[in-house]
């Protein structure tokens, strides 16, 4: 699972540091990390999953969408080419499509944001302008986590 954030620079051929934390997340049973990436229209971020994961959301729209209606197969071709492999190199970074950081406007400082199954990764600036704050947190944690006596 991956859990916690970290702040790395983005170096000018598109490469950063994958956090030590999450590449133990992400590591399979044979040690090795294959990851994804995939850029979400309208999103401001990248999301980041391991190659699991991954076919797991390639199924999900395969078997959600009809691949014979126009509408549908363009969603499904959307979400391929919306999507990249990521190798972890022997430094321990990954070489981001630079096609995904200018569609994501990340710059120089990256967020990694753990969200369970799949890491954000935030131009490290849309990060702090977009984070929740605490008391929207605990307004929010009050209205839908409330137990059910």
């Amino acid at each position: 699972m991956f859990i916690g954030s970290h702040t790395c620079k983005l170096d000018d051929k598109g490469r950063v540091p994958f956090p030590a934390a999450f590449r133990a997340a992400a590591a399979s049973g044979d040690g090795q990390v294959r990851l994804a990436v995939q850029r979400e229209p309208g999103m401001k971020y990248l999301t980041i999953m391991t190659k699991e994961v991954c076919e797991q959301e390639v199924e999900f729209f395969e078997k959600s969408l009809d691949p014979y209606d126009d509408e549908q197969r363009q969603l499904i071709d959307d979400l391929f080419q919306n999507m990249d492999s990521l190798d972890v190199d022997a430094a321990g970074r990954i070489l981001l499509p630079k096609r995904f950081i200018e569609k994501a406007g990340i710059l120089k400082e990256v967020a990694f944001v753990g969200t369970g199954n799949k890491i954000k990764l935030w131009d490290k600036a849309t990060y702090d302008k977009n984070v929740m704050q605490d008391e929207e947190a605990a307004a929010l944690r009050k209205k839908y986590l409330r137990r059910k006596v």
